[in-house]
């Protein structure tokens, strides 16, 4: 039963909204208005399926984007450069299947072409550890911590640098080649680029 890691569809927006409101504490809940921000706004939004049903999304921000994220921000005051997961969520009946290593595969091979660095948070509460574990096995290590102003949560903020990222600027400039597994958008904001849609 593989893992298909592909763009979403606007149709699916109900479906990741009410993924995004079941997944707990350790994920702010949204509305749908501010759910539609995020997808006409994210340089990265993807889902994954499982046997033909959603099993999470990930939205992720380059460090240039107008993001109003407090986290966001608080990366941008102190690193020129990154790739930011916003949010990634995986269904509770998929977890521990492989889903949220198979986003973050994903998400890096398209942001180490693009950035140095890769950036999120995650809420420090009782059940934090597991999820700081992953995030540790996966490269990512503390820089601070914050508390979120919107939503009066901290949060440990974590970095991990993308070793390709200066081999591909060294090599290709901004010059990357043609290639689908490199020009594919990776969400609605990449694909309006690539088509010369985008405002």
């Amino acid at each position: 039963m593989s893992i298909v890691v592909r763009d979403v569809r606007e149709h699916e927006l109900d479906s990741v909204l009410a993924l995004n409101n079941a997944a707990g504490p350790t994920i702010l809940p949204l509305d749908a208005a501010r759910l539609r921000h995020l997808y006409e706004n994210a340089e990265y939004f993807r889902v994954a399926e499982r046997d033909g049903s959603l099993a999470g999304f990930l939205i992720g921000f380059g460090s240039h984007a107008n993001h109003d994220s407090s986290n966001f921000r608080w990366f941008r005051e102190r690193y020129p450069e990154f790739f930011y997961i916003d949010r990634i969520v995986v269904a509770s009946r998929r977890r521990g299947g492989g889903v949220g290593r198979a986003f973050y595969a994903d998400a890096q091979s398209y942001a180490e072409l693009r950035y140095p660095e890769m950036a999120c948070e995650v809420f420090l509460d009782g059940a934090s550890d597991p999820v700081l574990l992953f995030h540790g096995s996966f490269g990512f290590r503390e820089v601070g911590q914050h508390v979120m102003e919107e939503a009066g949560v901290r949060a440990a903020m974590l970095m991990k640098p993308l070793c390709s990222y200066r081999w591909v600027r060294d090599t290709y400039g901004d010059a990357l080649p043609l290639e689908p597994w490199i020009t594919q958008p990776r969400g609605p904001i990449a694909a309006r680029r690539l088509t010369g849609t985008c405002p």
